[in-house]
């Protein structure tokens, strides 16, 4: 498979989980504020970091989960920037997975376009590379909103979330496709 096919087999893996967790819940993250979602996204992160430093899982989620879980919750944090906060469930199930898609899609895009630049330089990075890429771009976005949104000449919170997503993204693709599939 190449990076293309990789990026939708596990992009189709999140989806599918946001899919079941909208019949379980509906839209009911439309109330959470930008701020909310970058802290859920730095407890994800966080997490992924204390498993792969202690080597152990006492619950039953592990690394994997957490990553489709930075990539779903950096999903809702795009679609937040993009209709605001709201103080109820405005929007059915229908509309919030078109937004999700459309999120999605310009996300790839743009990991598409960095991945031709960078010549897929992600493939030869570890793991826990990827994870503190992540957890500075949170520290980022937490910054970024400390100075309600305005930056000098650094990309916007929307950029750190897509960031975000790629590299959970690239993650998931080695652990499925690279790191079960190596020979130690």
């Amino acid at each position: 498979m190449d990076t293309k096919e990789q990026f939708e087999a596990v992009i189709h893996s999140c989806r599918s989980l946001f899919d079941d967790k909208l019949k379980d819940y509906g839209a009911s993250w439309r109330v959470m504020r930008p701020e909310s979602i970058t802290d859920q996204l730095f407890i994800k992160v966080k997490r992924i970091r204390t498993l792969e430093n202690k080597n152990a899982v006492l619950i039953g989620e592990g690394i994997c989960e957490e990553f489709v879980a930075i990539v779903n919750y950096g999903i809702i944090g795009l679609i937040q920037l993009q209709l605001g906060f709201s103080d109820c469930v405005d929007i059915d199930n229908r509309r919030a997975l078109e937004l999700y898609d459309f999120h999605v899609n310009r996300t790839k895009e743009l990991m598409y376009a960095k991945n031709h630049d960078y010549d897929e330089a992600w493939r030869c990075m570890r793991i826990t590379s990827l994870t503190d890429l992540i957890f500075q771009k949170i520290c980022r976005t937490k910054q970024i909103e400390t100075n309600k949104g305005l930056t000098l000449v650094s990309e916007g919170i929307d950029a750190n979330y897509s960031d975000m997503i790629n590299y959970s993204l690239f993650s998931l693709i080695k652990y499925e496709f690279e790191e079960k599939n190596r020979i130690d």
